[in-house]
């Protein structure tokens, strides 16, 4: 008859990855093996406690090894990323070939009839406005973050100031022709510059405001996805960041009612529609945008801004310029002044 030496054991052996957990009104030697907290590991058996992982580790599956964080930004290579930057950039050859257009048939009653001078102005800022989006791609440096909302803030003032300056300049200069009207001294082109850089002025002096009591930084947010380091730019002041697009919304609103109300003067080549179907367009992507943006994370954040300024830049492109455009390139016979003449007889 064969004798085995009996087991004094509790409880087994607790692996890596798990902590032991002494029960109440036992021995020592009887255990629970419990699961290690959230981000932290043990690396040996039977061990006491867990240890936390570094900020920039995390835990692998079995909790007995920390491994480097992924990081995630909206990045080049990334599939998103560079179809952004596709998109941006084949975005911003339109307003130069425009602008083309317009220089070599600028002595044509079409191009002539709507401030020649303002719409080049107009179609440079928005070629600026489709490649200041270029600055919300790749890694967030600490520079990029300083510059990127000032640039978009400043070329979208640009942009939405000409429109202004435009739709006010057809409804002074419908006003100047009557008898004894004394506005046709306001209707010169440096009165036109004058008014834009007053609406230039007032968005520089809220970036500078920004800049210097709250600027952006590069943040590494460790809480919102677990495992995963989301590079991004803090704002630091969402008063200063809602402030800056309220502003460009206002002045988009302005132009939109005054265009509306400009839109039946009884003007062959007048804008004032086109000004209207544009600003209307340019609110709506940005209105949208606002839910949009504070539901995203990550760097689908910075994606929906991105596309915001891509929409709202072809909404100002396709409602102002390509009216224009198809009439030069495709009817010319519109584009003489004696068809001018005859469609505002018609009107009158």
């Amino acid at each position: 008859m064969e004798f085995a030496v009996p087991i004094s054991m509790c409880s087994p052996s607790c692996p890596s990855g798990f902590r032991k957990m002494i029960l109440p009104g036992k021995s020592a030697c009887c255990y629970d093996c419990a699961r290690c907290p959230y981000g932290h590991i043990s690396n040996q058996t039977d061990a006491v406690e867990c240890h936390p992982c570094s900020w920039d580790t995390w835990p692998n599956l079995q909790q007995d090894r920390c491994l480097p964080r992924a990081t995630e930004f909206l990045s080049y290579e990334e599939p998103l990323g560079y179809s952004l930057t596709a998109a941006s950039m084949f975005s911003s050859l339109f307003p130069l070939i425009i602008l083309a257009v317009f220089i070599y048939y600028q002595k044509t009653p079409i191009v002539r009839a709507n401030n020649y001078s303002l719409s080049c102005l107009l179609l440079l800022s928005l070629f600026l406005c489709f490649l200041c989006s270029l600055g919300f791609i790749g890694y967030p440096q600490p520079t990029q973050c300083l510059l990127r909302q000032v640039a978009f803030g400043m070329v979208f003032a640009l942009c939405i100031s000409c429109v202004l300056a435009k739709t006010i300049t057809v409804v002074i200069a419908f006003n100047a022709t009557k008898p004894g009207s004394r506005l046709r001294k306001w209707t010169g082109i440096n009165v036109s510059y004058c008014f834009i850089v007053f609406c230039l002025f007032f968005q520089l002096f809220l970036c500078v405001m920004w800049l210097t009591f709250s600027p952006p930084f590069t943040e590494l947010d460790t809480s919102t996805n677990p495992g995963v380091i989301i590079v991004n730019c803090n704002e630091a002041s969402l008063t200063a960041f809602w402030c800056m697009l309220g502003y460009l919304g206002l002045l988009a609103t302005i132009s939109f009612i005054v265009a509306f109300l400009a839109r039946r003067l009884p003007d062959s080549f007048n804008e004032a529609k086109f000004i209207t179907f544009s600003m209307l367009a340019f609110l709506s992507v940005w209105v949208s945008f606002i839910p949009a943006y504070l539901s995203a994370r990550g760097m689908y954040t910075v994606a929906m801004e991105v596309f915001a300024i891509l929409s709202s830049s072809w909404a100002v492109v396709i409602c102002i310029f390509t009216p224009k455009c198809f009439i030069i390139l495709f009817r010319p016979n519109m584009n003489s002044k004696e068809h001018l003449t005859v469609k505002n007889k018609v009107q009158k």
